[in-house]
């Protein structure tokens, strides 16, 4: 089992920033994909950005790239989001996920999740 727990959520003025974290404990696994993902009041959860463990490789949203950026921390076991220019259509829930193997951006690749932090951006 793997436990990933976010935090760093807040309310946010429009065009400011905000570092999400992730903290993940449990099984921890060296060919692990870590992925953000997010859901807004009455819409479907949708991707932002992942990051492989082993390559460190990215992958981020187009419509995100450029504002967020997805990092990791490996002696700590975090990954982390940066968010910068924030939007009031920003505002969601932004979960933590992971999985065994490469990049995916479809949330069901995904085995494991956090509880999720809320992020609120104010215009």
């Amino acid at each position: 089992q793997v436990q990933l727990v976010e935090s760093g959520g807040g309310l946010v003025q429009a065009g400011g920033s905000l570092r999400l974290s992730c903290a993940a404990s449990g099984r921890t696994f060296s060919s692990a994909t870590m992925g953000w993902f997010r859901q807004a009041p009455g819409k479907e959860r949708e991707f932002v950005a992942a990051i492989n463990w082993r390559s460190g490789s990215t992958y981020h949203t187009d419509s995100m790239k450029g504002r967020f950026t997805i990092s990791k921390d490996s002696a700590k076991n975090t990954v982390y989001l940066q968010m910068s220019g924030l939007k009031p259509e920003d505002t969601a829930v932004y979960y933590c996920a992971a999985r065994t193997g490469p990049l995916r951006v479809g949330e069901f690749a995904y085995d494991y999740w956090g509880q999720g932090t809320q992020v609120t951006v104010s215009s």
